[in-house]
């Protein structure tokens, strides 16, 4: 091969390389800088083929779509002096890429700044609310503060913060075992006020019950004595109106009751003479 030929094709290569340096595409998710020994000449955010002195200039890619930053999960001292942990995230947009560029360079750069600031501001915010309120209604104004709070120290980065989540909020597992201690002995002094005041109701409950019986069967027996002693003297009543009547009859009604009551066990043994006073109606005469 000729070293004329050889030239050509070195010239022609030559060409070719600078042809393809010379053009650069952008699709619909990108935006580029185009920089010259590292500064800034030029911004293309529209997708096509674009052009760039070869070898002199260089390109940087940037997105146009929505980019997420989450950062580790940190623990959290609310107000209340609970502490927490946050797994939380933004949700940003690059609207300034020169800005972003001269700011951070890359958006890996981009996202270690994002999570640094978002962490700090996580805490700033949520060490004055308490855990009540950041599990509340309130919840949605304090991701607003904390959005509002992003976007403020976030400003010289050429960004727009769209969102910012707070995913989930756990208590560490320690507090959580801690707090259920603390719920389980404070349900267990509850159970035990409440069965002594249940015990010290019942005792009330008992003796008033007590009481009345006592006053009850007091009011019955004062009854029943009233009752028989009205029964007795009506009974006296009846017996003095049947001797006026008929003195003997009654002598003889008075004198078997008294026989009843006398023989009415059988292990009973009397030792009377027939003449006497207390058998006088076995006998003829006083049975006439």
């Amino acid at each position: 091969m000729s070293k004329k030929l050889l030239f050509s094709l070195v010239i022609l290569a030559g060409l070719i390389i600078c042809a393809v340096d010379s053009f650069f595409i952008i699709n619909q998710a990108q935006q580029a800088l185009v920089l010259q020994f590292g500064e800034y000449k030029t911004i293309h955010t529209t997708p096509g083929i674009k052009f760039k002195i070869p070898f002199i200039q260089d390109v940087s890619y940037l997105e146009k779509r929505v980019i997420d930053v989450a950062p580790p999960i940190p623990q959290v001292l609310l107000s209340d002096q609970k502490r927490i942990d946050i797994d939380a995230y933004a949700r940003y947009k690059i609207i300034d890429p020169l800005k972003f560029y001269r700011a951070v360079r890359s958006e890996a750069r981009a996202q270690e700044r994002l999570s640094g600031l978002l962490d700090t501001n996580l805490r700033k915010v949520l060490g004055s609310v308490t855990l009540t309120a950041l599990l509340s209604a309130e919840r949605k104004n304090i991701m607003t503060k904390i959005r509002t709070e992003l976007q403020l120290n976030s400003t010289e980065l050429g960004i727009d913060i769209i969102d910012v989540r707070i995913v989930r909020a756990d208590l560490p597992q320690q507090t959580s075992e801690a707090i259920y201690r603390s719920m389980r002995s404070e349900r267990e002094r509850e159970a035990s006020e409440f069965r002594a005041q249940g015990a010290e109701l019942a005792q009330k409950i008992r003796s008033s019950a007590e009481r009345e019986r006592t006053v009850i069967i007091t009011e019955a027996q004062k009854e029943s004595e009233i009752l028989r002693g009205q029964g007795d003297a009506q009974a006296i009543q009846v017996y003095a109106d049947a001797y006026q009547i008929d003195p003997q009859f009654y002598d003889f009604y008075r004198s078997l009751e008294a026989y009843k009551t006398s023989l009415s066990k059988g292990d009973t043994t009397l030792l009377l003479s027939p003449n006497s006073e207390f058998m006088k109606f076995f006998s003829k005469k006083g049975g006439r």
